[in-house]
This record gives structure tokens, sequence and C-alpha cells, in this order.
């Protein structure tokens, strides 16, 4: 909801599914809190502070699809985080403004834990 008011493009939770399911490189930032995303992430999303990031915890190809999430669609840290990374210069950036709530809502696959692969 926030992120097309603030003019980002969204993903479903569906569609991200199939995304990481195909050969192109996504990476994906879960700006939750550090406990919410040790409970259950996206399937290789990072941590991320949505207000304390620079470039260089980006991928350094600025052509490169992110995909930004927080907790639900009332949540306005992942379109803020996203608008930041375009400021960057990331042209592909997206929200899944679902969040979190939404990812397992639709019964998708997470991690939990610590250590990210």
């Amino acid at each position: 909801m926030f992120a097309q008011l603030m003019g980002l493009k969204t993903i479903a939770p569906d569609d991200l599914h199939r995304l990481l399911q195909g050969p192109g490189n996504v990476s994906i930032y879960d700006v939750n809190s550090r406990q919410s995303w040790i409970k259950a992430r996206v399937p290789g999303a990072r941590n991320l502070d949505p207000t304390a990031y620079d470039d260089s915890d980006l991928p350094s190809d600025k052509t490169a699809v992110l995909v930004f999430y927080c907790s639900n669609p009332m949540c306005r840290k992942a379109p803020n985080a996203a608008r930041r990374a375009k400021k960057i210069g990331y042209t592909n950036v997206r929200v899944m403004s679902a969040g979190i709530t939404g990812w397992l809502a639709a019964k998708l696959p997470t991690e939990s834990g610590e250590s990210t692969p």
C-alpha cells in the first residue's frame, strides 16, 4: 500500500517465490527486527537496518533485483528502505508489501535461526 503510494514497484509473495526459483540473482532484505528475522524469514533474506545501511550493504551491480520487506502491508520500513536504495542509484527495486506475515499466510518456505546460506 505505502510502496505504491511512494511510486515503488511491488511484488506478491507468490511472485517472489517464483522469482527465487528462477535463474536470476535476487537480493532480498528483511528490514524487521533481528528477533523477527531469526524467527522466520524468506529463504536467503539478509537482515538490514532500514535507516543505517549504505551501498556497501547492497550488491555492487546497480541493476540487480532488490526486494525489501517488513512485517505487514501497513509497515513503512520496507518502502522507506526501497526508496533509499533508489536514491543511491539502484534501478530494479521492489517491495513485498505483504511482508513476512503475507509470506507465512501463503504457506511459503521460510528459514530461521542465526545463520544464512
